[in-house]
């Protein structure tokens, strides 16, 4: 008889921005259990800092930087884990570090939406992290926030340090009333037994159902699809202005109307969307089953053109619906022709603008009196809206890397690594609401010897 395989075990650790995920991820890494771990590292911003910060060399890392943390980490992670299975051999679990801005809703879902993934991974369990000295603030003005806390197995009350015990009680109380099932821990810098976040065997999608009906409706990076019957020939696709310079799309061939099919197609696309996209000027032929993006910066209507070899139904999986854009296919003749079905893929959650992510890179020696005076001034007048900050300084007359991480007001760094051989380098990044960016970017700057 043949043994079946036995799935990967899969623990997502995710919690609002600085609640201590890569101490906890580091504190995992460094303990003697014997498993080979995979660490998967989903990162908000422009520049990768986390997994500098992740001490243990010697395991499986793969990041994904994306700049929607909601609508493509599915595919991102289907991605990394599909790269992952090719090195089964190297590993025996797997962490899936999410960004502090995520709903853990969508990486979860992975797990049970993807057939490959289901029939490879299991869901061992949800953890995470609270700042038990931020999370009120947090609470009262970030979605996501809740949403990491509602889908927990286990919640890691963290920095207790930091907190007297009466607020620290009434806080566990209230984590209590927004999710009864999960367990909760007490811990300071992230120090709690492995074995209260790994192999939990916890994560039962039947009460997730019963809390969120909704839980396995996915949300799409793509808006709109609409089903063309063509005949043989070029087709022209024409779009005008609309709210971004450029649009992504999937044009899907031997694409059915149906509902079913149309499911079908659009997770396929999902998979699509989280490659890199192939830029396609006005005037170019757009290619079938390939993530593109077409070009649509200059002003007055673009056209863009299909070439189609037999009778076929094509399905288009646009970024923005057809309205936005006013898209419009049109054959040879010129007359237009109107999609046999269209679908509506209404995404579930709402796109803060006012978050964003700032990332400083610069070569040379900071002076450290001036970086304290800037710092200190910074986190005066804006420490609220600097949700999160992390990176590494070269401080003049140091020889070792300076690591540093804060959250809001708080601010905590120290020499690390040795620079060596390697080029003594600046990288920061602040994550925040309504950060201005040519401001901190001078203050940066005149800190430079």
């Amino acid at each position: 008889m043949m043994n079946t395989p036995q799935k990967v075990p899969v623990s997502i650790l995710t919690g609002f921005l600085g609640s201590g995920k890569t101490t906890l991820l580091n504190r995992i890494l460094s303990e003697e259990h014997g498993k080979r771990i995979a660490v998967i590292e989903n990162e908000y911003g422009e520049v990768g800092i986390d997994q500098a910060l992740v001490i243990n060399a010697d395991e499986e890392i793969f990041e994904m930087s994306n700049g929607c943390i909601c609508c493509t980490v599915r595919g991102d992670l289907i991605r990394v884990l599909g790269n992952l299975m090719k090195r089964r051999d190297k590993f025996d679990y797997v962490l899936v570090e999410t960004t502090g801005l995520a709903d853990p809703g969508p990486v979860a879902q992975t797990f049970f939406m993807d057939d490959e993934i289901r029939a490879e991974f299991s869901l061992d369990g949800i953890v995470t992290l609270v700042d038990a000295a931020h999370i009120e603030q947090q609470l009262g003005r970030s979605d996501e926030s809740t949403e990491q806390i509602a889908f927990a197995d286990v919640l890691v009350l963290n920095k207790t340090d930091l907190v007297n015990d009466e607020a620290i009680d009434r806080l566990e109380a209230r984590l209590r009333e927004m999710n009864r099932m999960a367990r909760v821990v007490r811990s300071e810098k992230a120090n709690v037994p492995v074995d209260t976040v790994l192999n939990l065997g916890a994560f039962d999608l039947d009460q997730v159902l019963e809390r969120r009906p909704t839980f396995l409706e996915p949300e799409y990076p793509f808006e709109w699809t609409g089903v063309y019957a063509l005949d043989s020939g070029r087709y022209e696709l024409s779009l005008a202005e609309g709210p971004d310079p450029a649009m992504s799309l999937v044009v899907v061939s031997d694409q059915s109307p149906d509902d079913a099919a149309l499911r079908e197609s659009a997770e396929w696309c999902v998979r699509r969307y989280a490659e890199p996209a192939e830029p396609i000027q006005p005037g170019e032929t757009i290619p079938v089953g390939k993530h593109v993006n077409l070009q649509l910066d200059s002003p007055g209507r673009k056209s863009f053109f299909l070439e189609v070899e037999a009778p076929v139904q094509v399905g288009l999986y646009a970024q923005h619906t057809a309205e936005e854009f006013d898209l419009q296919l049109m054959n040879a003749e010129g007359a237009a022709i109107g999609p046999e079905a269209e679908r509506t893929w209404v995404a579930q959650h709402e796109h803060d603008d006012e978050v964003g992510s700032i990332a400083i890179e610069r070569d040379g020696d900071v002076d450290p009196d001036r970086l304290n005076a800037w710092l200190g001034t910074l986190l005066r007048e804006r420490g609220v809206d600097i949700f999160r900050m992390k990176g590494f300084i070269s401080l003049a007359g140091e020889s070792r890397r300076f690591v540093f991480q804060g959250v809001h007001m708080l601010f905590d760094g120290q020499p690390e690594l040795q620079w060596g051989d390697r080029p003594r380098r600046n990288q920061l990044v602040f994550i925040g609401r309504n950060l201005d960016e040519d401001s901190m970017r001078q203050g940066f700057e005149a800190c430079l010897m």
